[in-house]
């Protein structure tokens, strides 16, 4: 089992990683969702994750104590509306598509500011 939680653990860590460059694929649940999965299967992979520069704090705020950084927020909710801008004009998408994807990431936003700061 421990195999299966590892291997999913870098998949999301690697959806995580794709995720910064696209906008519209989250990073953060990916990479808290790869340290939940490391934490049962290899405790080296773990510590690993806890202490990447930039993702490393946040996902320990949230394993810890389930808080996200104000600073987290503002440069979340940024970068959804930065994100939506193309969606409505420039991308030649059906205004369905770009109804359900601007839902959808506002849910997420909603999601994000509606937790506690650390």
């Amino acid at each position: 089992m421990k195999w299966l939680w590892f291997t999913l653990a870098w998949l999301s860590f690697i959806l995580g990683i794709i995720g910064a460059f696209l906008p519209v694929l989250p990073t953060t649940p990916f990479l808290i969702l790869s340290a939940f999965l490391f934490s049962k299967s290899s405790p080296r992979f773990h510590s690993w994750i806890l202490t990447l520069p930039l993702a490393g704090p946040g996902i320990r705020d949230w394993q810890e104590h389930k808080v996200i950084n104000p600073r987290a927020k503002i440069l979340c909710t940024t970068m959804i509306i930065l994100s939506l801008i193309p969606v409505w004009w420039v991308a030649p998408f059906h205004i369905y598509l770009k109804i359900i994807l601007t839902l959808l990431v506002l849910s997420v936003n909603v999601f994000v500011l509606s937790r506690k700061s650390s």
